[in-house]
């Protein structure tokens, strides 16, 4: 079995943000995507892990910021390369801000942003699916959406090789970071974008 196959699934990325109890956080997902028109609703699944996932759980709320292929490899650093948890990461950024719902979104690279109300929550094990209905949106560019692809072709900088350790590594696919052990665990997590082993390379150093 392939397990690049998956790779073959178009997403798009997007800031999923939310707010609870005063503390505000974002993180970057990959999947969200209109369920129903009418009423217009929306689904989006969160790993557990992500800090902003306690917050949407919490509220009953969020807004989704879709990406454009204007943003810059700064925001998905920035809100998906470090954790709510340890950083208020809307402390000191400047392109922000409130919708309607109280919630924060982004206003620099992204195309549109929508503003939901969570109905339904289905348990996925390691992820959390929400089904929200839409209470507002708005377009905020005409640029297209990125896609997981054009983030990895176009957004991501090229990785660069592992230092000559003598040791054997294995590098993330989708931030770069790099593992070092003759073998890499199956549970293995990223601990900066959080994605799986099935997303490491085996690289040579």
């Amino acid at each position: 079995m392939n397990q690049k196959t998956m790779y073959n699934l178009t997403y798009g990325l997007f800031v999923l943000t939310s707010s609870f109890d005063g503390k505000d956080s974002g993180c970057i997902i990959n999947t969200a995507g209109q369920v129903t028109a009418k009423p217009n609703r929306i689904s989006i699944a969160v790993n557990k892990e992500n800090f902003t996932h306690d917050l949407v759980k919490k509220s009953g709320k969020f807004n989704i910021s879709i990406l454009s292929q204007e943003a810059g490899f700064e925001t998905f650093q920035h809100f998906g390369f470090q954790s709510g948890r340890n950083v208020d990461k809307f402390a000191d950024y400047a392109d922000c801000k409130r919708s309607d719902n109280g919630l924060y979104y982004v206003t620099a690279g992204v195309n549109g942003y929508l503003s939901a109300k969570v109905e339904q929550e289905v348990d996925l094990g390691s992820h959390t699916l929400f089904i929200a209905e839409v209470e507002d949106m708005e377009v905020l560019s005409d640029t297209p959406s990125t896609t997981y692809s054009y983030y990895q072709s176009h957004i991501k900088p090229k990785p660069e090789a592992p230092k000559n350790t003598g040791k054997t590594a294995w590098r993330c696919t989708v931030c770069g970071y790099i593992y070092e052990g003759e073998e890499l665990p199956s549970d293995f997590v990223c601990p900066l974008c959080k994605h799986p082993a099935s997303d490491f390379e085996k690289v040579t150093s």
